[in-house]
């Protein structure tokens, strides 16, 4: 279906363009669509010579656009105080085409045409239908206009300018009995516009009468009976020329017929067959009409017809195709549904849950409907109707529920069951990762959700640039790093519609050695639990360590955990630069620089003022009285009694520091008790001695003060 239009002044009937087999084709309807055939072609042309046209393959085709300009005719005219007579441009053949156009005209609604031009024109309706004007619809000037009195059959040409003038549009006074028309164009393409209006009035003499009427019966090439009535018009006799009243146009007479099955369409569900008659199509489940039905009403059931809207046909064959009243069917239940009214599993704990229960079949007052809803509460109807607006429910707890509803009667029962999640906001995830992990060996990447009960939790795992995650329902995951490096990890913690992120950056090597570091517990009463803070600390524990020891920074990584206690674990890293010793002598190196950390922390000389009057001590949990080198190593002897010598001569040097140092401003930090006050620490440093990494032999640091800066952060 290309295009339709319809026709004005009758009700029921329709113009359509519609494509048929690859040709557009113009159909006729007098009854609203049901059934449609081809429009006969004139008998004979313009010149009155036999038109041989003959149906399917030969038929009259009309362009149906109707002009959105109120200025101008469209290819399709048709007025309600004109029923009948419609006009349009189109032509002969067997499809649609834009060349050779031509006029043509119908008195009788669309059952015999005739040609009135050959070309194109512009036709308009002068006294309420009861003539006709024409304008050629030209680009180039014209000063003739045509008027017919006989619906088009004989046309008068007439002068309306004494210069051609482009025509732009026509304007009718308004008033239904007007018979002024203004045409307004230019006479050249510089010139102003021209507005001409000729006055119609002269022509006709006189006020209509009844004996300037006839009457005309509407009907389908014979068939009188339309939408169920017989309807008779009126209109002017042919070369009448007189003025029509308002009233005039709108008589009509009409009858009722009697029904007939041509009164009535397919109903739903059914589809019209080839002998005409309505069957059920192949997707229409009819015993779905009664399923609404309670056992002891009735209900009207379909016969496969419904009349007509607008259609008046009475009494005949009405009740043969019309829905016949029959008692409602006791059945077992059938086609039971529960879903939620959002359509969705997913519920939020603390707030209201509808569920929609739906029955096809079954319906009675014996059939009762239960729906369980999976925890431990069940509730019962004997009526679906009651629960039309759904079944409310609120839980208590996150987790997973199997909701049922059962529908059970006399004949039977239906049982189904949706699974429900109900969870609550998830606010916060914290991805626990160590900070060193040595390569191709498996760690635990664990998570931490804020509350930690929220239901059921989907993690998304990304492992640096990789797009594709890894989806998991636990929080914790094994993981082996097979390169050495810097490396990201990212968790996605998913409940519901809230997504909550977290990062970690995971460092990589062949080979280190850790220790657990504890605090003085000055420093837990400070302890504000935030990230920002713990990083701070680990900075200035580091740069401590690093002028304390002499251990290139490169090789210390210092990571405080949350919690409390403070707590805190140094690992001691391979260095950057490569290295052409074997793997037994890069231990060794690493354990070097291991008991000269251990030493330190032992003797206490890593230590930072956390702010004015509050010092806070660094030690190894685990206090070790290993020495320095293995004395068992005689190769190394010399070195143990420097080594020894030195610890002594840094235990005096500890003493006297910790009496005379100095106060030096260092890093702000915030806690949770003092939030708007800075703290201030302030690393305290000795020197001792610490291996080289090229050899064995001690390199002695001096004695030095060293002021850390660190930047403010919030809490």
């Amino acid at each position: 279906l290309l295009s339709c239009s319809q026709v004005a002044g009758i009700k029921g009937v329709f113009l359509s363009n519609k494509v048929v087999e690859n040709q557009v084709k113009t159909y006729i309807t007098y009854n609203k669509g049901r059934d449609w055939r081809l429009l006969q072609a004139p008998a004979t042309d313009l010149q009155g010579n036999k038109v041989y046209c003959e149906q399917p393959y030969c038929s009259l085709h009309l362009h149906l656009h109707v002009s959105e300009n109120p200025y101008t005719s469209g290819n399709i005219v048709s007025k309600d105080s004109a029923p009948g007579i419609i006009i349009a441009s189109g032509v002969v053949g067997p499809e649609l085409t834009n060349a050779n156009v031509s006029i043509f005209i119908t008195s009788d609604a669309g059952n015999t045409w005739r040609e009135v031009f050959q070309e194109e024109y512009s036709v308009f309706f002068l006294n309420q239908g009861g003539s006709l004007v024409a304008i050629r619809h030209t680009p180039l000037p014209i000063r003739h206009i045509w008027l017919s009195f006989d619906e088009g059959r004989n046309w008068d040409k007439y002068s309306f300018t004494s210069s051609p003038l482009y025509v732009d549009g026509v304007l009718g006074e308004p008033g239904e009995d007007t018979l002024i028309m203004t045409i307004f164009g230019h006479f050249s393409h510089r010139s102003e516009w021209q507005l001409v209006k000729i006055d119609f009035r002269s022509i006709f003499q006189q006020r209509c009468t009844s004996d300037d009427y006839l009457t005309w019966q509407l009907h389908n090439e014979g068939e009188v009976c339309i939408m169920g009535m017989k309807r008779i018009f009126q209109k002017l006799k042919a070369n009448v020329r007189c003025v029509k009243a308002r009233d005039q146009y709108i008589s009509q007479m009409s009858d009722s017929c009697l029904c007939t099955e041509a009164d009535f369409e397919c109903d739903y569900g059914f589809e019209r067959q080839i002998d005409g008659t309505c069957a059920p199509a192949f997707w229409f489940v009819h015993s779905a009409t009664s399923r609404d039905c309670i056992a002891g009403d009735s209900f009207l059931n379909t016969t496969g017809y419904h009349r007509a809207l607008s259609n008046n046909c009475t009494e005949g064959n009405l009740l043969k195709y019309s829905p016949r009243r029959q008692k409602c069917p006791s059945q077992a239940p059938k086609g039971l549904q529960l879903f939620t009214n959002e359509g969705t599993l997913v519920a939020t704990l603390g707030k209201n849950v509808t569920f929609l229960v739906f029955l096809e079949e079954g319906l009675g007052s014996m059939t009762s409907i239960t729906v369980d809803f999976g925890d431990g509460t069940a509730i019962s109807y004997v009526n679906i109707s009651s629960i039309d607006d759904g079944v409310k429910h609120i839980y208590s707890k996150v987790g997973i529920y199997q909701v049922s509803a059962t529908a059970n009667n006399a004949l039977g029962f239906e049982r189904i069951v949706l699974y429900l999640h109900v969870s609550c906001q998830l606010e916060q995830v914290q991805l626990s990762a160590p900070s060193v992990v040595i390569k191709n060996k498996a760690v635990n990447l664990t998570t931490v959700l804020q509350p930690s009960d929220v239901g059921t939790v989907t993690y998304y795992w990304w492992f640096d640039n990789k797009t594709e995650p890894v989806v998991t329902l636990s929080g914790a995951m094994p993981f082996t790093f097979s390169k050495e490096g810097t490396h990201t990890v990212t968790v996605q913690a998913s409940v519901g519609n809230t997504v909550h992120q977290d990062q970690k950056r995971v460092s990589v090597y062949d080979y280190f050695r850790s220790h657990v570091l504890a605090f003085s517990s000055n420093l837990d009463e400070l302890n504000p639990g935030v990230s920002e803070w713990r990083e701070d600390i680990a900075r200035v524990v580091k740069n401590c360590m690093v002028q304390v020891t002499g251990i290139s920074e490169d090789q210390l990584l210092v990571t405080v955990l949350p919690g409390l206690p403070t707590t805190a674990e140094i690992f001691i890293v391979p260095e950057k630069r490569p290295s052409d010793r074997a793997m037994d002598e890069k231990w060794a190196h690493l354990d070097q620089l291991s008991q000269v950390l251990l030493s330190a922390l032992n003797q206490d000389l890593i230590q930072f003022t956390l702010k004015p009057g509050v010092q806070v001590n660094v030690y190894a949990t685990r206090l070790s009285p290993a020495p320095l080198v293995d004395s068992s190593d005689s190769g190394h002897s010399g070195t143990a009694v420097i080594m020894l010598v030195s610890v002594v001569l840094m235990g005096l040097a500890a003493f006297v520091i910790y009496k005379f140092k100095r106060k030096i401003p260092g890093m702000n930090t915030y806690t949770a008790e003092q939030p708007d006050k800075e703290q201030e620490v302030i690393p305290s440093v000795t020197s001792i001695a610490v291996p080289n990494p090229e050899g064995d032999k001690l390199t002695a640091l001096d004695h030095v003060d060293v002021q850390l800066d660190s930047k403010s952060r919030g809490v």
